[in-house]
């Protein structure tokens, strides 16, 4: 007879809630073995004179509940190897297979040691659940364990159910991360011991009170029915699908419906640069809005795809979840990296690996894959990058500097002698050799432009606020005057 251990169920309570399979298991084994003996049916038990022994001692003397399972799980395994010709009985509360990591852990374990598992149900506190809280899982119903709670797991129109609410800080932990959906006034129902005679206590409170109750234990959870209120909603990502969707549907707003790729293109790059004007501002609100403005046009162009059956705004985002995880081994899977510029190298390589699996073809030159209608400004910084990656690049910045005093020269040279076009190309030729400089002091060439730009507007601003002071116009000063106001604001008042 191979080593075995039976995993059964004590219900959510008292004795009235076990199985006959479970009571004639329990009488008919010697060697038993319960999680914890903090549950009613084990009371009841003992009178029948039948005992456990419990591991509640590993409760106190380790520091994680991960530890005390995978601690219970090896005992038992353990224990049923060493009495191969007698089953080893292991009860738990409620259902064996109902948030009971020690199951899940001898479920994956037993097999690999050759020792058979057989599991018993019993009524789980979701049975007594459904019936004293009054609610038909069929509608729709999740349940989450409090420890593993995530603002993602939270689904307002789903009846959900949340256990193992052991304590006040756990209750707290809930309680925050119901606050990222719900209202803090927003109606919750806690239930303790739900079924069992003279513990049973369900009460209704504001979600704002749910870590200042007078207990809290093993049998206590949080309920929140389901609610169709779609302002609980208004921060998921399906409702903003959903409501471009409703926008682009024939009851939907005429203007969104007659939209094309490119009768919108605009938008797209003006919203992208509001929000980079944000960015540059360090405005949160201004940085709020104008994301939000970004990714509406990322879901119209998408909603346009759907419409058409090419793709949706999910395959979108599970498109960038495989890039991201694919072009990061570093940190998904076993490379390392030991500084952002090998990031950047495993990212490259990465990307590379990943259009030959997509079978693109390669690039005719190194300085294809630059977006044509880039500024031009950045696109002569991510020329150059591309140009030195494969060694067409100065050693140093002395020659970059060499590179621009020539420039210079030679611009000098056309204003005086040569074309107006000529002076065009001796300028573009000038202010490439410039951007190799910021290249080498890794600057970015727009963002130091445009910090510069944003000096220029406050300075200038403050020779007209002076001009104002004194009620007088730009034809009532001179170039001397506003070069005085212009150093005041440099030096004393404006960065």
């Amino acid at each position: 007879m191979p080593p075995s251990i039976t995993v059964v169920g004590l219900g959510s309570g008292g004795e009235d809630q076990l199985t006959l399979g479970t009571l004639k298991a329990l009488e008919q084994t010697k060697r038993r073995y319960v999680r914890t003996a903090d549950h009613p049916a084990v009371t009841d038990l003992k009178r029948r004179d039948i005992t456990f022994e419990s591991y509640d001692r590993l409760y106190e003397r380790l520091e994680s509940f991960e530890e005390v399972y995978e601690t219970i799980a090896s005992e038992l395994l353990a224990a049923a190897g060493s009495h191969e010709n007698e089953t080893i009985l292991y009860a738990v509360p409620g259902h064996p297979m109902v948030a009971e990591r020690t199951v899940q852990l001898l479920r994956e374990r037993a097999p690999e040691e050759g020792i058979e598992l057989r599991l018993l149900g019993g009524e789980s506190f979701l049975d007594q659940a459904f019936t004293r809280l009054g609610f038909d899982p069929i509608e729709g119903f999740q349940l989450l364990d409090a420890s593993e709670l995530t603002r993602e797991h939270l689904r307002p129109r789903l009846h959900t159910v949340i256990g193992q609410v052991y304590d006040s800080y756990t209750a707290s932990e809930v309680k925050l991360m119901l606050m990222n959906v719900y209202p803090d006034d927003h109606p919750v129902i806690v239930g303790q011991a739900l079924g069992v005679d003279g513990q049973e206590n369900i009460v209704q409170i504001p979600l704002h009170e749910l870590d200042r109750l007078e207990s809290y234990g093993n049998l206590m959870l949080v309920y929140i029915p389901a609610d169709s209120d779609d302002r609980l909603r208004r921060r998921s990502f399906e409702r903003l699908h959903e409501i471009v969707s409703i926008l682009r549907s024939p009851e939907g707003c005429p203007w969104d419906r007659e939209q094309t790729h490119q009768s919108i293109r605009r938008n797209f790059i003006e919203e992208t640069f509001e929000a980079i004007e944000a960015l540059d501002l360090d405005d949160p609100d201004g940085m709020k809005e104008e994301f939000g403005d970004v990714v509406l046009q990322v879901l119209l162009h998408s909603q346009m795809e759907e419409e058409a059956g090419a793709f949706d705004v999910y395959d979108v985002l599970a498109e960038l979840n495989d890039k991201l995880i694919f072009r990061h081994p570093h940190v998904f899977g076993g490379e390392n990296a030991q500084d952002a510029e090998e990031a950047l190298e495993n990212w490259e390589q990465m990307k590379a690996e990943e259009k030959k699996r997509k079978g693109i073809p390669e690039r005719q030159s190194i300085l294809d894959g630059i977006p044509k209608d880039l500024p031009a400004l950045p696109r002569a910084h991510k020329q150059q990058k591309k140009a030195s990656s494969v060694g067409f690049d100065w050693p140093d910045l002395n020659g970059v500097f060499d590179k621009i005093e020539e420039e210079l020269q030679e611009l000098r040279h056309a204003v005086k002698e040569e074309s107006p076009e000529r002076q065009k190309d001796e300028l573009g030729d000038l202010l490439f050799a410039v951007v190799n400089a910021s290249r080498f002091i890794k600057a970015d060439p727009e963002e130091a432009l445009a910090g510069t730009n944003r000096k220029f507007a406050n300075r200038f601003k403050y020779i007209e606020e002076q001009l104002r002071i004194k009620g007088r116009t730009f034809g009532e000063t001179d170039l001397l005057e506003m070069e005085a106001w212009w150093q005041e604001a440099k030096t004393h008042i404006l960065p």
